[in-house]
This record gives C-alpha cells, sequence and structure tokens, in this order.
C-alpha cells in the first residue's frame, strides 16, 4: 500500500466509533484519520482530535465550533472544524477520503452517508437507518456510484463471512436458503410480563452483554433492534423477510448464520467485541489484528437457542410487518420509534407504550411508494408529527 487510508469517522464519540479508532491506532502504517465528528459529547471530540489529529472535526452548531477550534488551537492543532450536516456531508464526500465509517444514530446519519455513497467511497455501514429509511434509493446510490458497502453490525458482518462472494446474484442463485440473524435477548429475556409495565430506563440500558448508548441500549432490549437489522439484512443481501429468522441466542458468541439448500449452515463466532467486525471490513478483503481475544469454547461450554416471544417483544412483531409491507412502512416505523424511545429516557411514556405508539402512527399513515430521497423525509416528518400528537394525548 502506498499511503496509509484516510478514514472519516462519522460518530467518532459513540461506542462504534470509538471502536473503530481503536482499530485503526494498532495500524498507523495503514490507516489515518482524515476527519472526527460529534454531536453532544464534545470534551471527548477534543480529546480524540488530540489523539489522532484529523484534519476536520464536525460539531452541530457555531457556537460549538468556535469553542473547539480555540480549543484544537491552544493544543497547537491545524484541524479545521466544520459545522452541522453540510460540515458532515463534505467530509464524507472529500476527494482524499478512502473509507467513511457511518456510525451517526438514527435519521441524522442518512445523509452523509448517503454523500459518502454518492463520492463512491468504500462505506463501513454501522447507520442501520439509512437502509431501513431508505433501502430501495440507498442500495441504487450504491450501485450507481460504484460504491462498496460493508456491514459493521455484528450481526450483518457475520452474515457476509458466510455468504459466498457472488452472494449479490440473489440467495437462490447461490443455494442460500434463510439467514438466520441472532440476538442476545436484552436484559428482559426471562423477565416476567407482568413486570415488564414498570421497567425504568435505567434498567432498559443495562445490556447483558454489549456496551452501548442509551438508544440503542432500548432498541435491544424492545427487540426494536433486531427488527430494524431484519429490514437491513433483506437490502444488504437482497433477501425476502420471509427468508430472515431471527433466533434468541444469549452468549451472543455465533453472530449470524447462514442455511444453505443442501442442509449446511455457516456460523461466524467470536467474543462479543465489535472490533471484530470493524477490522473485518475495514482490512477488506484481508484480515487483520483487532485487539479482540481468541474465543475460548472451553469457559463458553454451551450455547443455547429460543425462539422469539412476541408478546414480550412487540416491537419486533412491528418491524417484520413493516418490512413486509414495504416502501414508506420502514420509514415511518424508525421515525416513531426515535421519538418514542426518546420519551421513555425522558420518562414522560412507559416501556410497554413504545410499542403501543408504533403501532398506532403505523395503522395511521398511509404507505406510499419512495421515489426520491425528500419524500423519505416528507415521510419521516409526519410520522414524527404524529408520534408527538400520541405523545400529547397519552404521556406522561
Amino acid at each position: 500500500m502506498s499511503r496509509a487510508q484516510q478514514i472519516t469517522v462519522l460518530g467518532a464519540t459513540g461506542s462504534v466509533g470509538l471502536s473503530t479508532l481503536d482499530v485503526i491506532a494498532r495500524h498507523p502504517n495503514l490507516y489515518q484519520v482524515f476527519a472526527l465528528t460529534g454531536f453532544t459529547r464534545l470534551k471527548e471530540l477534543l480529546a480524540l482530535c488530540v489523539r489522532h489529529v484529523p484534519r476536520y472535526a464536525v460539531v452541530p452548531t457555531q457556537d460549538v465550533a468556535r469553542k473547539l477550534q480555540d480549543d484544537l488551537v491552544a493544543a497547537g492543532l491545524d484541524t479545521r472544524v466544520l459545522v452541522g450536516e453540510e460540515g458532515l456531508c463534505e467530509v464524507a464526500g472529500h476527494a482524499q477520503v478512502d473509507t467513511v465509517l457511518a456510525a451517526i444514530v438514527g435519521a441524522a446519519g442518512l445523509r452523509p452517508t448517503l454523500a459518502a455513497v454518492e463520492a463512491g467511497k468504500k462505506v463501513l455501514l454501522a447507520n442501520k437507518e439509512s437502509l431501513v429509511m431508505s433501502g430501495s434509493l440507498f442500495m441504487q446510490a450504491v450501485r450507481q456510484h460504484g460504491a462498496v458497502l460493508l456491514p459493521i453490525d455484528s450481526e450483518h458482518n457475520a452474515i457476509f463471512q458466510c455468504m459466498p462472494n457472488d452472494y449479490s446474484r440473489g440467495l437462490n442463485a447461490v443455494g442460500v436458503r434463510r439467514i438466520l440473524l441472532t440476538a442476545s435477548g436484552g436484559p428482559f429475556r426471562e423477565t416476567p410480563l407482568a413486570e415488564l409495565h414498570d421497567v425504568t430506563p435505567e434498567q432498559a440500558c443495562a445490556h447483558p452483554v454489549w456496551s452501548m448508548g442509551r438508544k440503542i441500549s432500548v432498541d435491544s432490549a424492545s427487540m426494536m433492534n433486531k427488527g430494524l437489522e431484519l429490514i437491513e439484512a433483506c437490502w444488504l443481501f437482497d433477501a425476502r423477510p420471509a427468508q430472515v429468522e431471527v433466533v434468541i441466542h444469549p452468549q451472543s458468541v455465533i453472530h449470524s448464520l447462514v442455511d444453505y439448500v443442501d442442509g449446511s449452515v455457516l456460523a461466524q463466532l467470536g467474543n462479543p467485541d465489535m472490533r471484530t467486525p470493524i477490522a473485518n471490513a475495514l482490512a477488506w478483503p484481508v484480515r487483520i489484528d483487532s485487539g479482540v481475544a481468541p474465543l475460548d469454547l472451553f469457559s463458553i461450554a454451551r450455547l443455547d437457542f429460543h425462539a422469539p416471544d412476541e408478546r414480550r417483544f412487540p416491537c419486533l412483531r412491528l418491524a417484520r410487518q413493516a418490512a413486509e409491507a414495504g416502501d414508506s412502512a420502514p420509514a415511518t416505523l424508525n421515525a416513531v420509534n426515535e421519538v418514542a424511545v426518546a420519551a421513555f429516557l425522558d420518562r414522560r411514556i412507559r416501556y410497554l407504550e413504545i410499542a403501543s405508539m408504533i403501532e398506532d402512527v403505523l395503522g395511521q399513515q398511509s404507505v406510499i411508494a419512495l421515489d426520491e430521497l425528500e419524500t423519505v423525509f416528507e415521510v419521516d416528518s409526519k410520522a414524527r408529527v404524529l408520534a408527538e400528537q400520541w405523545l400529547g394525548r397519552h404521556g406522561r
């Protein structure tokens, strides 16, 4: 390699961003940080800039940008600070960037991720909402602009590793019968149903296996995260919803499986550490050290599997229904879920009302075709308005 690859990390202060920077730091001859972005954890962003010395940093507002720029100058850095969505799109599509890690949580990550795709970058996708909201348009842009799209979610990266190289020809053509998408089951896998009514945000964020941000932790507890991953898997691997089966696997050692028509089932195993899929995608098609300890099968001793109970996880049922409806339904689902989770974390609704809000708004909003990106954002905006109206009637 003649020079180090230039990497933009969208969402640098989140768990995926930090894990990516850890892998990058292990291979300074291969990778160099070009840009870092952050939204709320701005002290952490400053510290990351001091450590990795990017050419650009991106923050949400002008006031924050001025403060960060002053701090960077005081630290002796030449890092230039950009602002807002325009800044995000600039560092995602910059001519000198080779690879973009897309890890901004929620709908806010769609435009900058698409900017990277339209610039033909290698895109490491951790922002599942990009595909959930605009799957057809997004994948069309990947093909049109020659971008390389590699999944970072541990489950989708596991599926990617278990697929044949020519899986883009279609699952039937390559002999794949179904995709088995594993889930830990979250903190409420065995909680009596009657006790879910009084679940607190702190309990929902206490994931038994993974360390994640608050929004993603709640999604994992409700299994909406797995529902969004089901929709994402359909787009990534050109699968029908019926070809994707969710399997609860509490140990989180098998990250997903692919079932072939000849009876073979291929699984990807590893310790539950995001650095493994990040390193796999970052260096693909070769492999590099991620810093993750080898898997000790003797200490694990057993692997358990269960079918998800949709009474316990109604969000999973709603996500599958949205996947089957297609068109704008997944975008509506995602938008309302973001409002509902934020309301739950603010203690404005109860945990079980997350699913109630989503189901009610899905029933109100018509499913329409998504022919352009602006239509996606119109659907998203309308769904959020309906969700806020629902909060006005039912919230605390």
